[in-house]
């Protein structure tokens, strides 16, 4: 069935059950989850980042890759647009987000907006878990 079929189904919480315990919903919940807000920490130490702000596009996905070796940091996100660093998820709040990853979770930001305020180019995020 698919989900908009789904979204066809008289919505109390006994039908959608109904649905799902007879096959015919297989998953009528989002595939995507938003887990928090955030800005991308670090980009004043990015050497290009002048270079790069141009194809930084609101709406692009940014990768975010787990540093456990960080010296810095053992909870460190490294995150990446199209393979090339541009930044950290802030530290004060990454353990959870660096927990989820280690257990195998997929999770990436999604840019909503950037300016630069001095030479500090600021990249406000979205945070999303892919399941």
């Amino acid at each position: 069935m698919s989900k908009k079929e789904i979204a066809k189904i008289n919505t109390t919480p006994s039908k959608i059950i109904k649905a799902i315990h007879s096959g015919k919903a297989k998953t009528p919940f989002i595939d995507t989850i938003f887990l928090t807000s955030d800005i991308v920490a670090g980009t004043s130490y990015v050497d290009n980042i002048k270079d790069l702000e141009p194809k930084l596009k609101i709406n692009d996905k940014l990768d975010f890759v787990r540093e456990k070796n960080n010296l810095y940091d053992s909870k460190a996100i490294l995150i990446k647009h199209n393979g090339i660093k541009i930044g950290y998820f802030p530290r004060n709040n990454n353990e959870i987000l660096s927990n989820l990853m280690d257990a195998g979770k997929l999770i990436y930001g999604i840019i909503k907006s950037k300016s630069f305020i001095g030479e500090w180019l600021k990249i406000n995020l979205e945070v999303f878990l892919e399941e």
